[in-house]
């Protein structure tokens, strides 16, 4: 069960999305591999009708990411991932980009990246894993640079907490790989955060979250890959061309066995 994405932030240097909660049961003598987070353990169902969620990824959109949107089956809930921080600017050009927003990542299944600030008080990542179950949905964003030449944060993946502090970009969090469909898939990588690039921007987690834009080229965030509930990408461009990539909308895979 893996809840959607969120997606990164825009206006220079902006966070990756966090990666949608990942959760995974899987019955002991089941002949697949499991992921790292399996529970272990499956759910004994009867023959009725259950309620399916799948969550959504946040959109893309002009300045603050969107928070992804949980996924639910039966009695497991993955929560959305936690959209990246946004520079909040004391310069007034920024003002239209920055009400109500958060150089911070916000929490989530995995937290979102942090703002790349000049300086910030405060631009960590959001915290993953939220709320708590055991093994964790997810894993916490990486912290905004504060250099002359920003960098936004990583966004959490389900497997590896985003990077952060870096000038050249942060990578997003690495997924987590289940044969559960009986294929090797990777599902819930982090956003790669926005970056000045005079090195390059972030990687989108394990080749599934979106990469970060870059400041250099004036490129907005990219998208996560659709169905992996991964992190979108932060942008890099200015406050006319600020679009964070979007994220990935989540997934529910069932697998079972009947039994008389």
């Amino acid at each position: 069960v893996v809840a959607g994405g969120a997606s990164g932030s825009g206006v220079f240097r902006g966070g990756g999305g966090g990666a949608g909660g990942f959760r995974e049961g899987k019955n002991s003598g089941d002949p697949y591999t499991a992921s790292p987070l399996n529970a272990p353990a499956g759910l004994t169902l009867t023959a009725t009708t259950y309620p399916i969620t799948v969550g959504a990824g946040g959109a893309k959109v002009t300045g603050q990411g969107a928070q992804g949107a949980n996924s639910v089956f039966s009695t497991i809930t993955s929560a959305g991932g936690g959209r990246g921080g946004i520079y909040d600017g004391a310069n007034p050009t920024y003002t239209p980009y920055s009400r109500c927003s958060s150089p911070r990542g916000f929490d989530g299944g995995s937290g979102g990246g942090g703002a790349g600030t000049n300086p910030s008080p405060n631009n960590n990542g959001g915290a993953g894993n939220t709320p708590p179950v055991s093994p964790p949905q997810g894993q916490p964003g990486g912290a905004g640079s504060q250099t002359a030449q920003q960098s936004g944060g990583g966004g959490g993946g389900a497997g590896g907490a985003g990077a952060g502090g870096a000038t050249p970009g942060n990578p997003g969090g690495a997924g987590v790989t289940s044969s559960i469909t009986a294929s090797p898939t990777a599902y819930a990588g982090g956003g790669g955060g926005g970056g000045y690039c005079s090195g390059g921007a972030g990687c989108g987690g394990s080749s599934i979250g979106g990469s970060g834009g870059c400041g250099a080229s004036n490129s907005p965030g990219n998208d996560a890959a659709a169905n992996t509930g991964s992190g979108g990408g932060g942008s890099g461009g200015t406050p006319t061309n600020s679009t964070g990539g979007g994220g990935g909308s989540g997934v529910v895979i069932i697998r079972y066995k009947y039994q008389n």
